[in-house]
């Protein structure tokens, strides 16, 4: 179960709608290949470190299942999965009634004169928390003796910043087709925001609520 549902938080922090608007409006922007490989890098970083924080905290000896550690681990990603059960209520019932636009952070006006270094540290601040919070209690069950524990967790990183691998490679090969290309994904995620995270929220919610109820009845 620990490789199935990191793959599954890994995926539903690529495509996380949030944090993808705010790259589609870097990548773009003047000298954006540069500043988004240095988004990418900080979006890269950010993960290693909580994957390692993690894997320290526990002493590379995961806890025992029916132990308190155990339990407390089952216990964060029932609360963060609720967590993400509201955020998509919220969302729903916000549909049902007009609400006026947002305004685009303040940074992004200022997006064309953006350093790299401003776009790297950027990214651990767009990062879906809540999401890498339920990666973090599922690296806890981690144990890195061989190979294949180490390509987990490195592909966990790797598939969480999968998407934003592909569009920084597409603009520095592509750069000319890539402008149409990124503006015709942000007009698509911008229309369709609402329902991706109502998705996503309930699906990746409702499976670790579940799954974790499961395990701690069967503990």
């Amino acid at each position: 179960m620990l490789v199935l549902d990191l793959m599954l938080v890994g995926l539903a922090v690529a495509v996380d709608p949030l944090p993808l608007t705010a790259f589609l409006v870097v990548l773009p922007s003047k000298r954006g290949a540069r500043k988004g490989a240095a988004f990418v890098f900080g979006w890269l970083v950010s993960l290693a470190i909580v994957v390692a924080v993690t894997v320290t905290a526990t002493g590379n000896d995961p806890p025992k299942p029916a132990t308190a550690p155990s339990l407390a681990a089952l216990a964060i990603k029932i609360v963060l999965g609720v967590v993400l059960v509201r955020i998509a209520v919220r969302h729903i019932r916000a549909r049902r009634r007009p609400m006026p636009p947002k305004k685009p952070p303040k940074w992004q006006a200022h997006v064309d004169s953006m350093s790299p270094w401003f776009a790297m540290a950027l990214a651990p601040t767009l990062q879906p928390w809540v999401l890498i919070g339920l990666g973090a209690a599922t690296v806890v069950e981690a144990k890195l003796t061989s190979w294949q524990s180490f390509l987990a967790l490195g592909f966990y990183c790797v598939l969480a910043s999968s998407s934003y691998l592909a569009m920084e490679i597409y603009a520095v090969v592509r750069p000319a087709q890539s402008q149409e290309l990124l503006v015709k994904c942000k007009t698509w995620v911008d229309s369709h925001i609402d329902q991706a995270i109502i998705i996503g929220s309930l699906f990746i919610g409702l499976w670790f609520i579940a799954d974790s109820i499961y395990l701690i009845i069967n503990s």
